[in-house]
């Protein structure tokens, strides 16, 4: 074991396990001891997660980006239809009819399709008006007291910006961003599953009365640009654009606004690091996709399954098992990046290393949007208050305690964006 594994206490590979399936407190806090474990004794490990369904996970970066593209990891959990019920239930079904959870030749078909509506020209449009929402919500914010830069700053910018993007009306995003929030924090209890269902049905009717209403009265957001494809040949039906919105509303905020509270309390916790942003503006850039490797908003990749049996450094996956690919420890792998512990701003060549956005196919869409709201958001909080600090010590921060997340992001971000100007001062 390391040094940096005995600090916290685990002596053995099954405490990694155990730590990896239960997801309690501590390894939610700082899950890279753990990682660092599986990486070096089991890095393709047996997991017993609560939602019960027998699951691998694959902790090593050559490993995790070969199974990002296997064609015998599958995506569609409509092939392993008796572990997608156990985990999810029926209510989930009609949501994930989409290009996240799908193989070829549909997820071909659907991206190709979203990718002729999500055009360069489309998300570069918006660049003024993600600068106006960030400099309006830090207008919003208090000087004199602490604020929370995650319900302020952080999850709104990117909500308000997909919201627009899709042509969801300003006084109906609440409801949206509320449902969505239960469906990413949801468990695997009876009562969380049934939470679940309420929430799920509420997002299926909304996007079936948005459609219609927008069928009805044509526009010129994206909602509209994939209703006026449905004449072409082989379109989206019905289900597959309802679950096409779902997906791109709740992927298109929750990451990034993850990512930006990750960012700010990083660079924060990193003084030498942010003074040399702040120095040299040229390294934003960069320092992004550092922080998309270092502690990235995306800790598993959606669930996979595997169509036959798979055999990973002498490990075999059987046929129809879970896989799920541990992207936040890949992307502190030692044998991939140098001093993986270390967060450099100017680390080299990380863009085009990090498996944050994915790998291959399934390669995050919405890449170039989240790195333009990341540089405009950071860019405009750090100009504005050079002096921003944190309200509360680094190791108080509360992180997402969701079993087995997809994320990884913190459930509060309190700050004092102006310490000299607090109350008492």
């Amino acid at each position: 074991m390391t040094q940096l594994d005995e600090r916290d206490g685990l002596e053995s590979t099954e405490q990694a396990v155990a730590a990896a399936s239960r997801g309690a407190a501590p390894y939610r806090a700082n899950p890279y001891p753990v990682y660092a474990c599986l990486r070096e004794s089991a890095p393709v490990c047996r997991l017993s997660p609560p939602h019960g369904v027998e699951t691998y996970l694959i902790t090593r970066y050559d490993d995790a980006k070969a199974a990002l593209t296997d064609p015998r990891i599958s995506k569609d959990m409509y092939e392993a239809i008796d572990q997608y019920h156990t985990i999810f239930g029926d209510s989930s079904i009609a949501l994930d009819d989409n290009m996240l959870f799908s193989d070829p030749p549909k997820h071909t078909r659907l991206r190709r399709i979203i990718n002729s509506a999500f055009t360069p020209r489309r998300i570069e449009s918006l660049r003024p008006r993600i600068q106006k929402i960030s400099d309006e919500l830090l207008d919003g914010c208090s000087t004199r007291e602490p604020v929370d830069l995650l319900e302020k700053f952080a999850f709104p910018l990117p909500l308000i910006v997909i919201c627009e993007l899709l042509g969801i009306p300003e006084d109906e995003r609440s409801d949206v961003q509320k449902w969505c929030a239960v469906v990413a924090r949801t468990g695997f209890s009876k009562q969380d599953k049934e939470r679940l269902a309420v929430a799920e049905g509420a997002l299926r009717d909304y996007f079936a009365e948005l459609i219609a209403r927008k069928r009805k009265t044509p526009s010129d957001d994206l909602v509209g640009a994939l209703i006026r494809t449905q004449d072409e040949q082989g379109a989206m039906n019905d289900g597959e654009l309802l679950s096409t919105l779902w997906v791109l509303s709740f992927a298109g905020h929750k990451t990034t606004a993850y990512l930006i509270g990750n960012a700010v309390l990083n660079l924060l916790t990193h003084r030498d690091q942010l003074r040399q942003v702040l120095t040299d503006p040229d390294l934003l850039a960069n320092a992004i996709e550092e922080i998309i490797r270092y502690e990235g908003s995306v800790e598993n990749a959606t669930f996979r399954h595997a169509l036959e049996d798979i055999t990973i450094r002498g490990t075999t996956i059987p046929k129809g098992a879970l896989v799920q690919i541990a992207v936040a420890s890949a992307n502190r792998d030692p044998e991939k990046f140098e001093c993986p512990d270390n967060f450099d701003v100017r680390r080299p060549g990380v863009q085009s290393a990090h498996l944050g956005f994915g790998s291959g196919p399934h390669y995050c869409l919405g890449a170039p949007l989240a790195r333009m709201e990341m540089q405009l958001a950071l860019t405009t909080l750090f100009t504005r208050f050079p002096a921003i600090d944190l309200a509360i010590p680094a190791q108080e921060a509360e992180w997402l305690k969701v079993p087995f997340p997809a994320f990884r992001g913190l459930e509060k971000l309190p700050v004092a964006l102006d310490p000299s100007r607090r109350l008492g001062n």
